[in-house]
């Protein structure tokens, strides 16, 4: 089975567009919010917690959300340290898995504030926030990760085309963490494949939580420069359920307009 969590990272890290950092770091709170995040989440890494929240997580925003909801899950909270250190310039070593766990947390953190600011709160923590008591969990993240990869690969393909140099780093910084024949082959595959956007929305299903995640996704893997991709994400929100309140609001963690 294709490493989907390891493939997100990849994509999030390396970026399917030149964009996707800077949008990653406008959301965590740009240069100096991600080093207030690598320096709470070292302070919960270590165990020196007093009862208050750490310094970034007091700042509210993206970071409140994100450092609000880790305190308990000790794999989301490594892997988001690696994705900021990755976005930082320094997360070239993280351990396979990592940064797609960290991009996970990520977008399930905006789909959680996005959620709540248009008023449509979830009843529970987004599951990539919380840590997985058993196979069955770990697997439902695995499959999230899934479906997001395949929207952002999806996406690139909005304005007809996909950028095959970004396809040949992507598949190079795969290969440096270990990538698997199969993995490769996954990815491969799917850049070659039509866009298919009500396939997307399928996998999806009525899932809110995981919609919100693949529209921000997708934000991440194009440049929103053509009326072509402008058009894909509106139909996309509509596939998905999305409501402009929810869109407006990841779209504006992200410094992205559509």
């Amino acid at each position: 089975m294709a490493g989907f969590m390891d493939i997100l990272g990849t994509m999030m890290q390396q970026g399917m567009a030149q964009s996707g950092g800077k949008r990653m770091s406008s959301a965590l709170g740009g240069r100096s919010g991600l080093e207030d995040l690598l320096g709470g989440l070292g302070q919960m890494m270590g165990g020196a917690r007093t009862g208050q929240a750490p310094a970034a997580a007091a700042s509210g925003g993206m970071l409140g959300d994100v450092l609000g909801q880790l305190a308990n899950n000790k794999v989301a909270v490594g892997g988001l340290g690696a994705l900021a250190g990755a976005l930082l310039g320094g997360g070239g070593s993280a351990a396979r898995g990592a940064i797609g766990g960290g991009g996970l947390a990520m977008l399930a953190s905006l789909a959680f504030s996005s959620l709540q600011k248009a008023g449509q709160p979830m009843a529970q923590a987004p599951r990539a926030l919380l840590e997985p008591q058993n196979e069955e969990e770990r697997q439902t993240l695995e499959n999230d990760a899934e479906v997001i990869v395949k929207a952002m690969i999806n996406a690139a393909k909005a304005d007809g085309r996909i950028d095959q140099r970004e396809v040949e780093k992507i598949i190079g910084k795969l290969q440096e963490g270990g990538l698997t024949a199969e993995e490769k082959e996954f990815f491969l595959t799917e850049t070659k494949k039509a866009g298919n956007l009500k396939d997307i929305a399928a996998s999806v299903g009525d899932d809110i939580e995981l919609a919100a995640e693949v529209y921000a996704a997708s934000l991440l893997a194009i440049e929103v420069d053509t009326e072509a991709e402008r058009a894909y994400l509106k139909k996309l929100a509509g596939e998905l359920g999305l409501n402009s309140r929810i869109t407006d609001h990841i779209e504006r963690t992200l410094g992205v307009a559509v």
